[in-house]
This record gives C-alpha cells, structure tokens and sequence, in this order.
C-alpha cells in the first residue's frame, strides 16, 4: 500500500468530531493533482452523496472555472479538500461553520502528498483565515487583493446562490479573477494532458 492509498483510507475512517456529527471526509485528491480547491465544509446534499460540491455552489464554480464534471472530478487534474471534510449540521442561519480539529488534522499530510499544486482556490471565510494569515478583515478586501497572493493562492466568495447579492455589488470579481483563475486552469490542465 502507498503513502496515499494508506493517508486516504485513513481519512476515510475518521472520527474525531464524532461527539459532534455523523462522520463522513468527503475529500478528492492525488498525487498528480495541479489545482486544489479548499472550501468550507460539505453541505448536506454532499454529505448524502459523498460527491464535493455537488449542490448549485459546484455548478457555479464550474462555470467559473469553465469546466465540464469528468475534468473537475478527476482526481489528477483537481484536488477538492474542505476546512472540514464532514457535514458540521444546520444553524440558526445555514450550516454550522468547519469543526476546528479537522484541517490541523488532515491539511499538511495532504499537501505533502501533492507537489504539482501550482494554484489553490481558498473558497470563501474560512480557508482564507486559515492559509492567509495576514489578510485583509473582510472577504471583500482580500478577494479585491487577490493579486498579492496570485498564482499560489487565489481567495474567492464561496460560489453559493446566497452570495448572489455580493456577486452584483462586486461585478469586478467576474470581470477580472474568474478569466485569470481560468486562464491558469486550463493552461495547466492542457500541461498536465500532455505529459
């Protein structure tokens, strides 16, 4: 067994938030991978299907990217890995926020296993407070920064229908980071088919 078939089913055995949800890592990853997605925590229709981004949130997202769902779910071109990787359960307000112990967890022995990753989407709040600590206060500011971190890292709005709102008082976003965002994706993923 390899160092990542041993890390996955690792991951896929975990229980360290038990006493707080009903386990189920949904993450997506290879050694291969070049673009990493890191988002929130999956919603309850992953949860059910085991399947990242698999809502409306993914739809958008990959029709920022441009990409069709073979490319997108195809573990050599994309890693998808989450704050959290289990369903945290329902608020006052939507979904409760990633549990803390997760990425100190997975995070590091994940990346380590991934050297081709050239970018990395930091999808919304959380995984921008945690991989770019010295960023502006608000998600407004530091997605208006994203130059600053580009090509490593590139922070968005998490792509969900409820931020429809920011997406037309931010028109800018679209304008300008999803061509970039674009634009390396596909270059990358063309290198990576021909090698």
């Amino acid at each position: 067994m390899t160092q990542f078939d041993n890390l996955r089913d690792l991951i896929k055995r975990c229980e360290i938030c038990k006493d707080h949800l009903e386990p189920r890592p949904v993450i997506q990853f290879n050694p291969n991978a070049k673009l990493l997605l890191i988002g929130q925590a999956p919603g309850l229709k992953v949860h059910q299907t085991g399947i990242p981004f698999n809502d409306p949130s993914g739809d958008r997202l990959r029709q920022w990217l441009e990409l069709d769902k073979d490319t997108f779910y195809n573990p050599e071109h994309i890693a998808i890995m989450p704050m959290g990787l289990c369903y945290p359960g329902k608020g006052k307000t939507g979904d409760l926020p990633p549990r803390p112990e997760c990425a100190p967890q997975w995070h590091q022995s994940v990346l380590d296993l991934m050297p081709n990753i050239g970018m990395t989407l930091l999808i919304g709040q959380y995984a921008q407070n945690y991989y770019l600590p010295n960023k502006p206060k608000t998600l407004t500011e530091t997605v208006q920064h994203w130059q600053q971190w580009a090509p490593r890292y590139i922070p968005l709005p998490h792509p969900s229908p409820r931020n429809a709102i920011w997406l037309k008082k931010n028109p800018w976003f679209e304008a300008d980071v999803v061509p970039y965002i674009r634009e390396y994706v596909h270059q990358h993923l063309a290198a990576n088919d021909e090698s």
